[in-house]
């Protein structure tokens, strides 16, 4: 079993990220999440899940192990195959995900392309406990209840912003959808002033 892959980043692409250790390239399927958080990289590691099917012998790569534990969660539940989880991590992050599910929120879920109210449903239903038993739910709040929706234009700018100022992607989303879940009519500008004092 193949736990990781660290070398060089010779090729990206939303859908692929080509990486090359000891002389080998791997293609590795990525999500746009893993793909964004790749983007710049000349030397990368990622975690690789292994699909090894009768015609085909498939890596998929995700940036973190938080990820990479989502989507074999989510190919569990029946209906959902590999290019589906895929999707639905290059739709929503891990946290925006571990919210729709433990909220029983089958509507967001069923935003996704490809996904129906079944199968929305049988993911909330077979998933909803083993997220916060993995642990892979660390940003859910107690009692798994979330604030009103977000504006997600809203902080995907703000995020946006403050990544080009330096700072980290992960810590500064968690501090703007803070913000955000307690002022939901916040613009922008006013959103990244709040953030620019929080972020540590």
């Amino acid at each position: 079993m193949i736990e990781y892959i660290r070398g060089e980043l010779t090729e990206l692409t939303p859908a692929l990220a080509t990486v090359e250790a000891a002389g080998v390239g791997y293609g590795l399927n990525i999500s746009l999440t893993t793909y964004s958080a790749c983007q710049g990289k000349k030397d990368i590691k990622l975690y690789v899940y292994e699909a090894i099917r009768e015609d085909a012998h498939v890596l998929y790569g995700f940036y973190n192990k938080k990820e990479r534990e989502m989507f074999q969660l989510l190919i569990t539940v029946s209906g959902v195959g590999t290019n589906t989880a895929r999707m639905m991590l290059s739709s929503m992050s891990v946290a925006e995900l571990c919210n729709a599910i433990s909220t029983g929120n089958a509507k967001l879920i069923q935003s996704i392309k490809g996904i129906g109210k079944m199968t929305a449903q049988r993911i909330i239903v077979d998933l909803r406990d083993k997220i916060v038993a993995l642990g892979i739910a660390d940003e859910i709040p107690a009692g798994g209840t979330i604030a009103a929706p977000i504006d997600n234009a809203v902080r995907d700018e703000a995020v946006a912003a403050l990544t080009m100022l330096g700072f980290a992607p992960a810590p500064t989303q968690k501090v703007v959808v803070q913000i955000l879940q307690e002022q939901p009519s916040l613009p922008v500008e006013q959103v990244v002033k709040l953030a620019l004092k929080q972020i540590k």
